[in-house]
């Protein structure tokens, strides 16, 4: 007897724990919302494709949430976004048709290339608003490393970005709560693993984007020292 209350003790404090973390999560709300969507959209690539997507339909699939709360979360989505986007923008008008080649993999680099000097700021609109495997982060370097204007960037960008957000919260709002309950009956036991799997991949994703970063301006420091000594 006393075995068997040992074992329902364990597996309740591991319930408990699980709960803990989830409630955790979805306790940054907004802040979390926002914090992500600038990863999201800068050149430090995340594990999962449209993270911010995923946490936008989570937020406002939760019971109780308002549409006034779901409003106010898709504008974080937004203003994260927005943040993430110029700065990657910036980064590409700073560094050119180099950082294009850093950050862009060859083989879509050309056709990213002649999608974005044929329809301009159009282009960053639709990738924008389409879904995952759409790259995003490629159209916003470049964007500005060929000279896409700021003002043109941020109104087709702001706008799809402000369709896409809106769309999914309205989506969470009406129907995810079907899809939440049914994650609890279903796969409530793998809610821990799950959680604690994706939190290390985002970390994991997150230093790596670090450190490819700082060792790509290393190697663009090492390669314009031996240009200024020639000269």
């Amino acid at each position: 007897m006393s075995l068997w209350l040992q074992t329902a003790k364990r597996a309740a404090n591991k319930s408990a724990s699980k709960h803990h973390l989830l409630r955790w999560l979805m306790s940054l709300g907004g802040l979390g919302l926002f914090v992500v969507a600038i990863v999201d959209s800068s050149i430090i690539p995340l594990p999962l494709p449209g993270s911010t997507d995923l946490l936008l339909l989570l937020l406002t699939a939760h019971t109780g949430t308002t549409v006034i709360t779901a409003i106010w979360l898709a504008f974080c989505a937004f203003a994260g976004s927005m943040v993430g986007g110029y700065l990657t923008w910036q980064a590409g008008c700073k560094g050119g048709e180099v950082t294009l080649e850093r950050y862009v993999p060859n083989r879509i680099l050309g056709r990213v290339k002649g999608w974005v000097e044929k329809y301009g700021a159009g282009s960053v609109a639709l990738a924008a608003i389409l879904p995952p495997p759409i790259p995003l982060t490629p159209f916003l370097l470049a964007a500005g490393a060929l000279k896409v204007s700021l003002g043109r960037f941020l109104v087709s960008y702001g706008f799809a970005r402000m369709v896409r957000y809106g769309l999914l919260a309205w989506l969470g709002v009406t129907y995810g709560r079907h899809v939440v309950r049914l994650w609890q009956h279903e796969l409530a036991g793998w809610t821990g693993i799950i959680l604690w799997i994706y939190g290390g991949l985002v970390l994991a994703g997150i230093c790596f984007g670090i450190w490819k970063f700082r060792r790509g301006r290393a190697a663009g420091s090492e390669g314009r020292a031996p240009t200024q000594e020639m000269a």
